[in-house]
């Protein structure tokens, strides 16, 4: 599917169309996302700043994407946990941006080869339009190679 089609579904998905989550950059190889969020009525709190559902949400997949595309079909790529720090209120357009490089999937396959499985975390930081983190999110993932004749 090209990557311009997949970035529009997954700026679809209802979940991110409500809170008007939306992905900006989706690089072909899977190494780069950058996700953009305006603040609105939908994903505004009780005091007129982002919802942390929202910007948790607008966090939440893109590693674990990003792996799965970048280990390919022999390994099961799963989210297990994720913690939030709230540093400021969030107003106006908030961003996020997620990168992949070689060495670090290197070193998960290394990982992967000595251990069976692994569960890396890796920090994403959402930042307002002037680039003051207003909120960093925890993501550890859960990998391993699939078993023969299933996951």
């Amino acid at each position: 599917m090209a990557k311009i089609k997949q970035r529009w579904l997954i700026n679809l998905y209802p979940p991110f169309l409500g809170a008007g989550i939306r992905i900006t950059r989706l690089q072909p190889d899977w190494k780069a996302i950058d996700v953009e969020m305006e603040l609105t009525f939908w994903n505004r709190n009780y005091v007129g700043t982002h919802f942390g559902g929202s910007l948790y949400a607008m966090t939440d997949p893109f590693y674990m994407l990003m792996l799965i595309e970048n280990l390919g079909s022999d390994y099961v790529v799963w989210d297990k946990s994720a913690s939030i720090r709230f540093r400021k209120p969030g107003r106006g357009k908030v961003v996020a941006t997620f990168r992949l490089t070689d060495q670090q999937i290197e070193a998960l396959r290394a990982g992967l080869k000595i251990q069976g499985k692994i569960e890396p975390t890796f920090t994403v930081e959402v930042k307002d339009e002037t680039g003051t983190v207003i909120a960093e999110v925890d993501k550890v993932l859960h990998i391993h190679k699939k078993r023969i004749g299933g996951a």
